[in-house]
């Protein structure tokens, strides 16, 4: 996965309601990323800086304001049709799990596979019992998700992405709202996807962990990357004032 953005911005306007005039908030402010070859992004930085839109952007789930993307030197669409078929070539996941809750996990796994990527229910059963074996979540597949903890309901999230055969996955903080025990499931199925090859892009405030499993890790803030570098370097041989501070008080948390 080789990424190159370029002059990235994003606003969103507020229209005048009230008597209130509209307002324009710039959250991407001309970023620029490029990366080499690689298997894993991290990106890293503060709560507003921009990580979250700069993923949806990439995921194609935003269009910027202005700006270019590419992925293995092919530009990322920018009309509905044609994102429309890249959203079909990649997996997300976000901070809540998103499952119906009428369904049960295993449904919830197969749904997707049948209604967007046109499986019939057999093959799609057949391509869903390995993952769920290997994941340690075939017991539980029966279940709603009320009946599951919060981390397995993370866990299932990212198994319907993966189930899908993306070419790479898109993960936006997938732990912050899970206790430690429940963390620590859903971290150690994300680093073996990494171990794997599965390609992705994670945000995350999980320091420690972003240093292990990143080939490259970006810092984003105010719309803009401040620090970008090999993962080992950009621990270790940071330069840059306020990233410096950032890692510190995050890594001695």
């Amino acid at each position: 996965m080789k990424l190159d953005v370029r002059g990235l911005v994003q606003r969103f306007t507020t229209p005048a309601a009230a008597g209130r005039p509209a307002t324009t908030a710039t959250v991407l402010d001309g970023l620029n990323l490029a990366t080499a070859d690689i298997t894993a992004l991290v990106l890293v930085g503060p709560s507003g800086g921009g990580k979250s839109t700069l993923l949806r952007i990439l995921a194609g789930l935003d269009v910027p304001t202005a700006g270019n993307v590419a992925f293995d030197d092919v530009p990322l669409p920018r009309d509905e049709t044609g994102l429309r078929g890249y959203r079909r070539t990649v997996g997300t996941v976000f901070q809540a799990y998103n499952l119906f809750p009428h369904l049960t996990a295993m449904d919830n796994l197969l749904l997707p596979l049948v209604h967007v990527h046109g499986l019939s229910p057999a093959a799609a059963a057949d391509r869903v019992r390995g993952p769920l074996e290997r994941f340690r979540l075939t017991q539980h597949a029966h279940k709603r998700p009320a009946e599951l903890s919060g981390g397995q309901k993370q866990r299932i999230a990212i198994l319907r992405a993966l189930v899908t055969q993306p070419q790479r996955l898109f993960l936006d903080e997938p732990t912050s709202a899970l206790d430690p025990e429940m963390r620590s499931e859903v971290l150690e199925m994300i680093g073996e996807l990494r171990t794997s090859g599965t390609q992705f892009i994670l945000v995350t405030h999980e320091m420690a962990f972003a240093r292990r499993v990143a080939d490259e890790v970006a810092f984003i803030a105010d719309g803009r990357v401040l620090a970008h570098d090999r993962s080992r370097a950009f621990f270790t041989e940071q330069a840059h004032p306020r990233v410096r501070a950032f890692l510190d008080g995050a890594l001695a948390s």
